[in-house]
């Protein structure tokens, strides 16, 4: 697995100042993707446990109120295990901070049953539409995204989302 790059103070992916993460490669290949250059596999750096110790290592400031983890495609099914292994590294080191990630597969015909979302406090699902781009809205591209709030959909078993 590989990432494309970290952004240490992040302002623009989730509430708050976060640590963001983009993971490398994505097969959606959405018409307009505001981060082209991490569609490819091989592009990147490569993925470790180093990694991993560098994002815990600048998220322990109390101004950072969580993580994002952003692609290419963090849930595929090639990322998905290094997602999971930073999202409860991170969780478990910081249980009073969030993790969001964005993914272009669905709740309810993918990411339901992923163990990676006993990690993941908020997951913005669905593939950005070009024809439904709204740049008015908060943390999402296009009006068929949604901002899931994933504990309280896993406890209810149907989609709740996300109010802030």
């Amino acid at each position: 697995m590989r990432y494309n790059t970290i952004r240490k103070m992040d302002i623009a992916n989730g509430p708050g100042i976060r640590v963001s993460i983009f993971m490398q490669g994505c097969e959606f290949k959405c018409k307009n993707c505001f981060n082209p250059e991490t569609h490819d596999f091989n592009g990147g750096k490569e993925f470790t446990e180093d990694t991993i110790n560098k994002i815990l290592e600048i998220s322990e400031s109390s101004n950072i109120v969580g993580l994002s983890i952003l692609g290419g495609e963090p849930m595929h099914p090639r990322n998905i295990k290094g997602t999971e292994s930073l999202a409860k590294a991170f969780k478990e080191k910081y249980p009073n901070k969030n993790v969001w990630v964005w993914s272009g597969f669905t709740y309810e015909n993918y990411l339901k049953d992923k163990k990676a979302l006993d990690y993941i406090d908020v997951i913005v699902d669905g593939q950005f539409k070009e024809e439904l781009r709204n740049p008015n809205l908060a943390f999402r591209g296009s009006s068929n995204q949604r901002i899931i709030d994933v504990k309280k959909s896993k406890e209810k078993n149907e989609v709740v989302l996300f109010n802030n």
